[in-house]
């Protein structure tokens, strides 16, 4: 080799390239051995897709009539596609291009590059996969014979396979990545190799893709900044008081849950879409529970905890620092799911302290979870309680993992796109690095959770859980609810989200926003998007709900704004100051919880103390003047003919009405409906049988079928007695 063709290489950097790229594979050598080492440990089955698809196979075989005519139609448009490519190579330029055999969806963004459509050879590629993946789903769909739960998880995951076969994950078969190729002379599939070495680094072996650059934000400083305090601790959580910025503040303060299976700072990304922001300069008196990130020392920390050490404990302090004992209540996602239960067991308690709930995408009624439920059967479940039985704790990646796998091409192949076949790197995203920041669940609060939510739906059933013995009837509860649910949700499914809050007994404002999970509800007025629909009205049939409710533009935040400040009266009072009552600030927010990354142990802290704040005075009554007392007559003694004269009958005193929401499970609206039926008092009730009772509940709505008649009965005889 010439000097001169030595150079030019050394200029394109070849040889140091090459270098690079031998230690590279060898880094990969080593970690695909220790992989491989560990295989013989690992569940390479965990969904049992062996045994779902083996059932799909046998019931195709019993019935082979659908799957041949599928075929056929592939043939055809196969063939159609194959003539059309032909014609198309041999024609000259300028010659119309015919329309295509098939098309990709509107939303489907991989086919963005002008040459998936311009290029006949790429076109060919797309339309092919676009007819394969048809194909595919016709035959995994609508199969006789086929239970409903086999059927959804043979679709999910062939759907997932279909995004992984994806031409725009091969660098021969993407224009983008060619085109990347020839610019860079390679380079972009260098530094891609070194992207995924650093991925199997941080994950251990597994490949964890990043999605964003972790080291460009830094909690309390470019994300989390609502300025505010911690103001209560103990092992379950931090209070985080946020400093007002207004000179008059409702009265009511506002708790707020969010979920423990991510970090609450997703409603305080950025100033201009932090709805704790928002909600501070509209007035309100805001406090957020920051959940502790558990390591294998709250292995026993079941769901009671949460509740009684967790959103009762968060009660307590807000009472004790504002002195009030009206509050506000929201919960989002999961920790909605957490508020009910304890408002359910409140009420069972004849606490009344949270005078309104909202709750962001909750599911109550837990019998279609959509697409995340083809992650809930026996068979999962015992795999992941055998695996949490080993660590104490489920790693949150895991988690992350399930949902980022329900949006497989937006989630999880655009980056491996974009950072190893592009060979860029990932880029600043406040929402994915938040995303990224994944916490660990308890083993007994999670497996409790899998099996009563999502398995057997056990809230949707009243008084069938129970919470330190206290049975949960969600029907009981009657405060003035809001539910905002979002359209494209594919972790609460809005039509489940409704059927939750018609369990509720009070009045209900149901509103529907548009987008999904996330950003349906991070919505902030200055954006003017998705629009949302809200009604006061509940039909039983969502669809009829949808049809008949108003729909508006922008966010639905003003339209809950006005719904909350009513019920109290908009009484406000001079803005609170953290620090200003009986606790003292202990440090800054964001606090320590938040900041505990998933491989750190959890911080250790001091619990605060509550000190039982001074009882409300109330005003004087005004002496009243004192009546004179006549001295009574003197009673002269009766005649004879008087005694032996029969007494008229008293008159007939009616019976007293009794307060039949005291009954656990009788809310306010099951007491009309009650009293609709003639039944006042405790002592009706207890002359009826629970099949008597039941009937005559079932005779004004079907729906009343779910309804603990024989609980009922037990109460009454307690409470007729008092």
């Amino acid at each position: 080799m010439s000097e001169t063709n030595q150079a030019d290489i050394n200029t394109l950097g070849f040889v140091s390239a090459t270098e690079e790229l031998q230690n590279n594979f060898k880094q990969v050598e080593d970690m695909m051995k220790m992989f491989s080492d560990s295989h013989q440990s690992m569940n390479l089955d965990p969904f049992n897709l062996g045994e779902a698809y083996t059932d799909w196979m046998a019931a195709v075989a019993k019935d082979p009539a659908k799957a041949m005519q599928a075929s056929m139609d592939f043939w055809q448009q196969s063939m159609q596609l194959t003539q059309q490519a032909m014609s198309h190579a041999f024609a000259g330029e300028g010659q119309e291009k015919p329309e295509p055999v098939i098309a990709e969806g509107r939303g489907d963004r991989r086919f963005k590059h002008d040459d998936w459509s311009d290029k006949p050879v790429f076109d060919v590629i797309k339309q092919s996969y676009l007819l394969t993946s048809d194909y595919a789903r016709k035959l995994v769909s609508d199969v006789d014979g086929l239970d409903e739960k086999t059927e959804e998880k043979v679709k999910f995951f062939t759907e997932r396979y279909l995004d992984a076969m994806s031409p725009t994950n091969f660098a021969a078969t993407n224009p983008a990545v060619l085109e990347k190729t020839m610019e860079t002379k390679g380079a972009n599939l260098l530094h891609g190799l070194k992207n995924m070495i650093g991925d199997l680094e941080a994950g251990e072996g597994k490949l964890k893709i990043s999605m964003t650059d972790t080291s460009a934000f830094t909690l309390g400083e470019n994300v989390a900044t609502t300025p505010g305090k911690v103001v209560f601790q103990n092992r379950m959580f931090q209070l985080i008081q946020f400093s007002p910025s207004t000179d008059k503040v409702l009265k009511r303060p506002l708790l707020i849950v969010p979920p423990w299976i991510n970090k609450y700072y997703i409603m305080d990304l950025q100033p201009k879409n932090s709805l704790l922001k928002w909600l501070v300069d509209e007035g309100h008196t805001v406090f957020v529970m920051s959940w502790v990130n558990p390591d294998e020392t709250y292995r026993d920390v079941g769901f009671d905890h949460y509740v009684t050490e967790g959103v009762i404990k968060a009660v307590d302090a807000v009472e004790n620092i504002t002195g009030e004992d009206e509050i506000n209540a929201i919960g989002y996602c999961i920790g909605g799911s957490l508020l009910t239960t304890t408002l359910a067991y409140m009420k069972a308690n004849n606490d009344a302290r949270i005078k309104s709930a909202t709750f962001f995408t909750t599911m109550i009624d837990f019998e279609d979870p959509g697409e995340l439920g083809v992650y809930i059967d026996e068979k999962q479940i015992c795999g992941i309680e055998q695996n949490m039985e080993e660590e104490g704790y489920l790693d949150g990646t895991q988690m992350a993992g399930a949902f980022n796998l329900l949006r497989a091409n937006d989630l999880i192949w655009s980056f491996y796109v974009n950072n190893y076949l592009l060979g860029n790197d990932p880029r600043p995203f406040d929402l994915l690095y938040w995303n990224s920041d994944s916490t660990r669940m308890t083993a007994a609060m999670h497996s409790w959770y899998l099996r009563n939510l999502y398995l057997e739906n056990n809230l949707a059933k009243p008084n069938a859980l129970e919470i330190n013995g206290t049975p949960i009837d969600v029907s009981s509860i009657d405060v003035p609810a809001c539910f905002i649910s979002t359209v494209d949700d594919h972790i609460a499914p809005w039509l489940s989200t409704y059927k939750g809050a018609k369990l509720f007994s009070g009045d209900v404002r149901f509103i529907l926003g548009g987008s999904g999970h996330i950003a349906g509800i991070i919505n902030p007025p200055e954006a003017n998007k998705y629009g949302y629909r809200v009604t006061d009205e509940l039909p039983d049939e969502p669809q009829a709900w949808a049809d008949s409710a108003n729909v508006e533009e922008g966010s639905w935040w003003p339209n809950w704004n006005t719904w909350i400040r009513p019920l109290s009266d908009e009484e406000t009072i001079d803005a609170r100051t953290p620090g200003d009552s009986t606790l003292p600030v202990i440090e800054d927010a964001p606090g320590t919880y938040v900041k505990c990354k998933l491989d750190d142990p959890t911080p250790v802290l001091e619990e605060t103390k509550l000190v039982k704040p001074a009882a409300k005075s109330k005003p004087a009554k005004k002496a009243e003047p004192k009546a004179k007392v006549e001295k009574p007559a003197a009673v002269k003694a009766p005649k004879a003919e008087e005694k032996a004269k029969p007494k008229e009958a008293a008159p007939k005193v009616e019976a007293k009405p009794d307060d039949l929401t005291q009954i656990k499970g009788v809310g306010p609206k099951m007491a009309e409906t009650l009293n609709d039926l003639g039944i006042t008092t405790f002592a009706q009730i207890a002359e009826l049988s629970a099949e008597q009772l039941s009937a005559k509940l079932v005779e004004v709505d079907a729906r009343n079928s779910r309804y603990d008649t024989v609980a009922w009965l037990e109460q009454v005889a307690q409470l007729a007695k008092k």
